[in-house]
């Protein structure tokens, strides 16, 4: 987990442009998409000394994890990740992530991180039990910037509390 770099532009956009990858997702992301939010990232970090970091894995670019508040909720803090398939079911996103909440736990001082996915999406689900999130099905919800109707609006939501 280290700073954004202008080298991982390029893969990122490579990243965020594949439907795989961002099947659980309302749509892919365009160059300029992709490049605002990976500027973001990086304003986030430098402003808050943690946010999304860019994952790099033997030298090479692999995505990014970290935490952030959502744009519509911004009292809870979520750990999220996105990896391109070549680093998938490698355990790269499990490791980043318990980084990711060690942060959030031991240096923010947060007493609870949650995530959130698409009901369907059962790899990114099988993270958040890998690093100890539990689910209620009561906290359940559909996701507010998805319309009514779309096959992605129904999300499940996991938590944590700091041990």
């Amino acid at each position: 987990m280290r700073p954004w770099r202008e080298a991982d532009l390029e893969p990122f956009a490579e990243l965020n442009a594949d439907p795989e990858v961002m099947e659980y997702f309302p749509s892919t992301l365009t160059r300029a998409a992709s490049d605002a939010l990976a500027a973001r990232a990086q304003a986030r970090l430098q402003e808050n000394g943690w946010g999304l970091w860019a994952l790099e894995v033997d030298g090479r670019f692999a995505g990014f994890t970290g935490l952030a508040r959502p744009s519509w909720d911004r009292s809870m803090v979520e750990v999220g990740w996105r990896l391109p398939r070549w680093a998938w079911g490698h355990g790269y996103a499990t490791e980043a992530a318990r980084e990711a909440l060690a942060v959030g736990f031991d240096e923010v001082g947060l007493a609870e991180i949650v995530s959130f996915t698409a009901v369907h999406n059962e790899r990114s689900q099988a993270v958040m039990r890998r690093i100890g999130m539990t689910r209620d099905p009561a906290d359940d919800f559909d996701f507010p910037t998805i319309p009514v109707g779309h096959p992605l609006r129904r999300s499940v939501l996991y938590r944590i509390t700091r041990p």
